[in-house]
């Protein structure tokens, strides 16, 4: 099975990555707090910057997971993940965030579709039944 980069998803599997996502940037939002304290810590003056990155990339998450319904939100949740990725340069700890939010995000984009294929399959099976 090939894991979909772009696409509206089925109702089950959208609902299932928006959750992640929305749980992603919650611990983005700390990322971001962490980033700015060690650059102050280490006598930075771009802390106030990176405060405002590390925010921003929650903020993606929250509207990715807000467009997860249509066919915005796949990319966008794709994106996330690919610059929590990124920002391991900044917070090398964010591997480990990395790691867990992309296994995951893949996980759920294979059993949502799945559950999503299963109940198509019973309603069209409970279609016929019914006439």
């Amino acid at each position: 099975m090939r894991l979909p980069l772009v696409g509206t998803q089925g109702k089950f599997t959208f609902r299932l990555l928006a959750v992640a996502l929305v749980g992603q940037a919650v611990v983005l939002s700390f990322f971001a707090l962490v980033v700015r304290a060690l650059a102050i810590a280490d006598g930075r003056s771009d802390g106030g910057r990176l405060l405002w990155v590390g925010l921003g990339l929650a903020v993606l998450a929250v509207v990715a997971a807000g467009l997860m319904r249509g066919p915005l939100g796949l990319p966008l949740g794709w994106l996330v993940q690919v610059l929590t990725w990124a920002s391991a340069v900044l917070v090398p700890a964010m591997v480990g965030v990395a790691v867990v939010f992309t296994g995951l995000w893949v996980l759920l984009l294979v059993q949502g579709t799945k559950v999503d294929a299963l109940d198509a399959r019973r309603a069209s099976e409970a279609a016929p039944a019914a006439d």
